[in-house]
């Protein structure tokens, strides 16, 4: 199945710029719903234009952007035996909460169905969810991006963030409006009572005192 998306042949390192958009969307229009298809094309436009405000590259985020809730629709019972047989990397954070079941098994299909090879792209696809301690620029745009694409996200939160990224240059806006999503991602999980995975509480606590560095 491969090969149907992506032709890397002539430098396996470096896939994205032959990348077939329309057999992806072909597939991705077959394995999601109609709301989650509609949010990941919102993604694929926002992921193209933080990267292009932040200076990477914008074929790469496209393509996480595409990407990123691949296995999303699968069931919970599927997307965990897919984890039992295929993932050997697992962490115990990303079991605890049933909504992040997708985010490993999306970068497992990235690289397995898709031939994805760049880290970045996969990475970020991995961390979409829950974040982690350390993120790069790249994993940064992607994950924001799935918070605020324009297509389903709530518009009043999208501009909010958006005022943040105008008003603080470079990664202070990013990881200024990372932390805010963080601290609703954790009010969400709170109201609807699931389980905070201490993942999230350690990517939380890092941002905190980062935004304080950057206000001293």
């Amino acid at each position: 199945m491969t090969t149907d998306f992506i032709n890397n042949d002539k430098n396996p390192a470096d896939n994205t710029k032959a990348w077939n958009r329309e057999s992806l969307l072909k597939w991705l229009k077959e394995h999601l719903t109609d709301e989650r298809y509609t949010h990941t094309l919102g993604v694929e436009e926002c992921a193209r234009e933080l990267a292009k405000r932040y200076g990477e590259d914008e074929e790469k985020a496209a393509l996480a952007g595409l990407l990123h809730d691949c296995a999303k629709c699968l069931s919970n019972d599927k997307l965990l035996e897919t984890i039992k047989k295929e993932i050997k990397d697992i962490d115990e954070n990303e079991l605890l909460n049933y909504k992040t079941f997708h985010a490993p098994v999306g970068e497992y299909f990235a690289k397995n169905k898709f031939n994805i090879r760049e880290k970045d792209i996969l990475s970020s696809i991995r961390c979409h969810t829950l974040g982690k301690v350390g993120m790069t620029t790249f994993e940064k745009i992607i994950f924001l991006a799935d918070k605020i694409e324009a297509r389903t996200r709530e518009p009043e939160f999208r501009e909010k963030i958006l005022a943040i990224l105008d008003e603080n240059e470079g990664e202070k806006g990013l990881d200024t409006a990372l932390f805010i999503c963080f601290k609703e991602t954790i009010k969400s999980l709170v109201k609807r009572e699931l389980a905070i995975c201490p993942a999230t509480i350690d990517v939380y606590n890092w941002l905190l005192e980062t935004v304080k560095e950057y206000k001293k």
